[in-house]
């Protein structure tokens, strides 16, 4: 796993809400596949052709990605606007590096991120 868990335990209760709060990242909107609970996550999201591309800077066994692999949805709002994500997928470095600009950083090698998911905008 790219980052610990304990890290992402300090994230979801100290810096996520702040994050969200303030606008400035990404954030998905997806159920929990058990509770039915909403939630909010924000995130590394980057738009490719068709969708968007998320980094899995906790790998793919975080609740969020099991919730919106699970559901086949989720609501994403970039910069103030949403949109309806459909079709989530996990793809690994070459396939989201090629979908991602050249302007896009790459993750640090030292994270060792080598999976992210992709999903597509639902037309309408």
């Amino acid at each position: 796993m790219p980052m610990p868990r304990w890290w992402g335990h300090i994230n979801k209760r100290l810096l996520n809400p702040r994050a969200i709060a303030g606008g400035k990242w990404p954030v998905i909107t997806h159920v929990g596949r058990t509770s039915g609970t909403e939630y909010r996550t924000p995130l590394d999201a980057h738009a490719v052709d068709g969708g968007y591309l998320f980094v899995l800077v906790y790998g793919s066994g975080s609740d969020w990605v099991q919730n919106v692999l699970a559901a086949g949805h989720a609501r994403l709002r970039v910069e103030g606007e949403e949109f309806d994500l459909t079709a989530p997928r996990l793809v690994g470095e070459d396939e989201a590096f090629r979908a991602l600009g050249d302007e896009v950083p790459r993750p640090p090698r030292l994270l060792r991120i080598s999976e992210f998911l992709r999903m597509d905008v639902v037309a309408g």
